[in-house]
């Protein structure tokens, strides 16, 4: 938990991508507001719509005028997963990030386990997946991901691939995201771990999905990560030996895993600004 008995309670973030989540976007940022508001008095739900073709646009608007803790950014054409992570993570203006997907995977109450388990020694909680509800063939694409990735990055931990993170922001001081496909993610956790950040881990539970379809599990898709994947090793591993080899700097610690862990903004469609180190907090990145 974030240090009691501070001068001023710590500012938490939280925050959603969301492409045509018209069925499941309300509920979770009711669900993601009313959680947070019992973990800190200082918080904001911002929703990156990224370019939805359905009512989700509309529905966001509304929630926005109903909840003054509550900011949309609405890009005008679909960004790609990391193009809407890099715009969350821009416009976060609090202590604390928490993310998730819009599609009620995941349940947001259940940020309140990563709050709690976030404390001095802590810079990151990542929730890992008590059981994955998907299709028989996601489920297996999925192993064999988490897997190949986790041997290929050296990563050490339980669950690289699930998007139900609280982190500080601090984090992106050191860090700069480049990435707009969803490698992110893999981006995201191989600099935290390169970068000696503290990481902790927490049980959360994952549903079937309720409403649409995931914009991943086709073949094109899959090849596509699959070149991404390969193309950030090459820049993350490969580089990153060569760089250290003997006569260059060295390079930084692993990530140390802590023991213990079981309002709109029209965003015009232009190249966007990597996030992290000398990005301006809270603000939309310069056209």
């Amino acid at each position: 938990m974030p240090p009691k008995g501070s001068p001023r309670p710590p500012g938490l973030t939280v925050f959603f991508p969301a492409y045509n989540d018209s069925g499941t976007i309300a509920s979770m940022v009711v669900s993601a507001l009313l959680t947070a508001r019992t973990l800190t008095p200082d918080h904001e739900v911002i929703v990156i719509n990224d370019g939805s073709r359905d009512q989700t646009p509309q529905l966001l608007d509304e929630l926005a005028r109903v909840y003054p803790e509550v900011k949309i950014v609405h890009h005008r054409v679909n960004r790609g997963y990391g193009g809407a992570l890099r715009s969350g993570f821009e416009r976060a203006s609090k202590e604390f990030i928490f993310y998730t997907d819009g599609d009620a995977q995941y349940d947001p109450t259940e940020m309140a386990l990563l709050w709690e388990r976030m404390d001095d020694d802590v810079d990151i909680v990542n929730g890992y997946k008590i059981s994955r509800s998907d299709p028989l063939h996601r489920i297996v694409i999925g192993r064999l991901y988490h897997h190949t990735v986790k041997t290929l990055f050296g990563l050490k931990m339980r669950d690289v691939d699930c998007d139900f993170r609280l982190m500080r922001r601090s984090i992106f001081d050191r860090i700069v995201l480049t990435k707009s496909s969803g490698v992110i993610c893999l981006e995201l956790m191989k600099k935290i771990h390169d970068g000696g950040f503290r990481l902790a881990e927490v049980p959360v539970h994952h549903f079937h999905r309720a409403y649409g379809k995931s914009q991943f599990f086709n073949v094109r898709r899959i090849v596509k990560t699959g070149l991404d994947v390969l193309s950030l090793w090459m820049e993350l591993v490969v580089r990153r030996r060569t760089d250290a080899a003997p006569g260059r700097a060295a390079a930084p610690p692993s990530a140390e895993i802590v023991p213990g862990a079981a309002g709109r903004a029209a965003a015009p469609p232009h190249e966007e600004q990597p996030v992290g180190a000398g990005a301006r907090r809270g603000e939309p990145p310069a056209s």
